[in-house]
């Protein structure tokens, strides 16, 4: 198809429509008065200054005129009639290029091309949506074989590719109900769905050369453009419910910038701005055939396109091609809890008897099978929720501290105090001197009070390596500690008054010179102290619809045991509405 010139729009010739051949839907959006003005354009006896103003006057209305029956094409087009859409934006044309325009009158000439544009641009959508996959939604993916597409169809139905699309295809059962679901919501292409399968072969740990992770593949840049959280614990691209929506907002966002999909799938392929550069390498304001650009496509996006088209095909007509669609795997069937504690599924899986690899698919955005230890909405196979929240607190807190792989490219900050010497803080952020020079371009182990260095950030740091001077003024201070590992929004202070001590305690114990803390780092902090806790008033609680022990001991930030040993009761204990126990 050749190429539509920036200020050329093809446009059927068709004679001049009326509004009864219109959806009825014209009468009411055609309600622009006439401008008796209009009448007076052509009187020649009218002052020159008169004739100028009457004629921006009578162009201004008919530009109005044209947007009215660019909006009324709009609703024909959503309603399903396209031939009358295609007539209103006909109309539309033809009042704009009546628009004699003075040469001065640069506001109305950027009205007059935008307008162009527009119509021009619909006109080619709705050509477009003549031939689609679903019936009656002008959003669908144009239905194309051509011999790109031929040539992905061969591979995956008989040539080198064919098992991989079976076992993607086997896989896509899992998930691909729920993302349709998603994407009908969001009044996007069901086909969409299928494009997992070209993506990540619905592999939710499918991680590319170019680290983008998950079935949408995401890179973490984008990832976190479009709200997927990523720390220590946990990486929401590996989250299908998560990483789909963030995908759904990055394909809308795609479609508003191109138009028509076959143009988002190459931008989601490749880049948003690659395609920019290329459709503005043709000279042009917007692309009007996504194959024109096929050729000057990278190698991968160039195929990326045809290979989604290849599968709707196939999955359009299975049999033809000796799919068996019998053969895909069930959705896993799950509940949710909502746990607060550091374990892991590994010791979850033992104490409640489920399958370990059952609950990692289930919850695959754990990057080390540990669960954060604030609150975290856990995935667990039905009717086994209230089994382990029972048993929570019987499981030990995890004694292993994760440990990012060695492309982990966080950094924090530190700035440089009076005092501080290269050793001593690479010893208190769990690192090497050397490595912490080469990071920061250091000959010399030399420190300069009031600079920052970037401290490699591995998700975690280890505890200060405390003098003899600080055990010995510390032991006197407290008998027990127990570690804290510092969450989102807590500070010094706040963590001192959970564990009733002091700010300069905690800095003497921890061998801290600042009041500055990283997320995940961790703290040695006094244990509570077991005769406050037998001296605390307790008080009574009355049981509510839908309280169990675990969620009782939570509100009053007691633990399970501590809640069954005052009142005497056991883990397995049933309590009931309207029951009073015993709360610190």
């Amino acid at each position: 198809m050749s190429k539509i010139e920036p200020k050329t729009v093809i446009v059927p010739k068709k004679e001049k429509i009326s509004k009864s051949c219109l959806s009825p839907l014209a009468d009411d959006i055609m309600t622009i008065p006439p401008d008796p003005e209009n009448e007076d354009i052509e009187n020649t006896t009218a002052s020159s200054s008169k004739k100028g103003n009457r004629k921006k006057n009578a162009g201004t209305l008919m530009m109005d005129e044209a947007l009215d029956y660019c909006q009324m094409s709009q609703e024909l087009w959503q309603n399903g009639e396209l031939d009358n859409a295609l007539e209103a934006l006909d109309h539309a044309y033809s009042l704009i290029l009546s628009v004699d325009i003075d040469e001065n009158d640069t506001n109305l000439a950027q009205q007059k091309e935008d307008i162009r544009f527009t119509i021009s641009k619909r006109i080619l959508e709705i050509y477009a949506s003549r031939n689609f996959a679903v019936t009656g939604n002008h959003n669908a993916i144009p239905m194309v074989i051509n011999k790109h597409v031929q040539a992905e169809m061969d591979l995956f139905t008989t040539g080198a590719e064919s098992n991989f699309f079976r076992e993607s295809l086997k896989r896509s059962g899992r998930f691909r109900a729920n993302i349709a679901e998603e994407l009908k919501k969001a009044g996007i292409p069901t086909e969409l769905s299928w494009l997992p399968l070209i993506e990540s072969g619905f592999k939710v740990t499918a991680l590319s050369p170019a680290r983008a992770l998950g079935l949408w593949q995401f890179i973490p840049s984008t990832g976190y453009k479009f709200g997927l959280k990523r720390d220590m614990f946990v990486d929401e691209r590996l989250d299908p419910q998560k990483s789909t929506k963030a995908a759904i907002a990055y394909l809308k966002e795609l479609h508003g910038m191109f138009g028509d999909w076959t143009t988002v799938l190459a931008a989601y392929n490749c880049g948003e701005g690659r395609v920019l550069r290329l459709i503005r390498d043709q000279n042009v304001n917007y692309l009007d055939n996504f194959w024109d650009l096929y050729e000057k496509l990278p190698r991968e996006t160039a195929r990326y396109v045809p290979r989604f088209l290849a599968t709707l095909q196939i999955i359009a007509n299975p049999a033809k091609y000796g799919i068996d669609m019998n053969d895909i795997e069930c959705p896993f069937d799950y509940e949710t809890i909502e746990i607060t504690k550091q374990v892991n599924i590994k010791d979850i899986a033992r104490e409640i008897d489920v399958d370990e690899m059952l609950l990692r698919h289930l919850n695959p955005e754990l990057r080390y099978c540990i669960l954060p230890p604030n609150k975290y909405i856990f995935r667990i196979p039905p009717d086994k929720g209230k089994d382990l929240l029972s048993k929570i607190d019987e499981i030990p807190l995890s004694s292993i501290i994760p440990t990012p792989a060695k492309h982990a490219d966080s950094i924090a900050y530190y700035k440089v105090k009076r005092g501080d010497t290269l050793s001593a803080i690479a010893r208190r952020y769990g690192i090497s001197t050397k490595k912490l020079m080469r990071d920061n371009k250091m000959r010399k182990p030399i420190l300069i009070t009031g600079t920052t260095l970037k401290i490699p950030y591995r998700g975690t740091v280890a505890k200060a390596e405390l003098s003899k001077t600080t055990q010995r003024a510390s032991s006197s201070k407290t008998k027990q500690t127990i570690n804290h590992l510092v969450k989102s929004g807590e500070s010094i202070g706040i963590i001192a008054k959970r564990y009733n001590t002091t700010i300069k305690n905690i800095q003497e114990i921890n061998n801290l010179n600042s009041l500055n803390l990283l997320i995940g780092q961790t703290l040695i902090v006094p244990a509570p102290d077991n005769d406050n806790q037998n001296n605390n008033i307790l008080k009574k609680y009355r049981v509510k619809t839908g309280d169990n022990l675990y969620k009782i001991a939570q509100k009053y930030n007691m633990s399970l045991k501590r809640l069954l040993d005052i009142n005497k009761l056991r883990a397995k204990s049933a309590i009931h509405i309207g029951q009073y126990i015993y709360v610190e």
